[in-house]
């Protein structure tokens, strides 16, 4: 998959529900929200684990049911492809 900086207004055009990150760096970000703490935490593992393959790591900040994710490719100082692959999927077992 390609990694090169796509920027943050390509990879919204891509995407449903995601924004420009807060703040000045190119990075997108969504929050979710689950029925209780469990549900969050096995969307979080499901997510770890196939973030683990992919060497490509969300930020991200749970509390309880909601779990707040930014997506940006640091080797490139920006958002790529490869966060958008990671947006979609964390959209498709949400």
């Amino acid at each position: 998959m390609a990694s090169g900086k796509i920027g943050a207004e390509a990879a919204l055009g891509r995407l449903t529900g995601w924004i420009k990150a807060v703040g000045e760096r190119d990075a997108i970000a969504k929050t979710y929200r689950f029925d209780d703490f469990n549900a969050a935490f096995g969307f979080m593992t499901r997510v770890a684990l196939w973030a683990d393959k992919a060497d490509h790591h969300p930020e991200w900040f749970n509390v309880y049911n909601k779990v707040e994710v930014t997506l940006t490719t640091h080797d490139v100082d920006g958002v790529s492809d490869k966060d958008v692959a990671l947006a979609l999927f964390m959209d498709g077992i949400a």
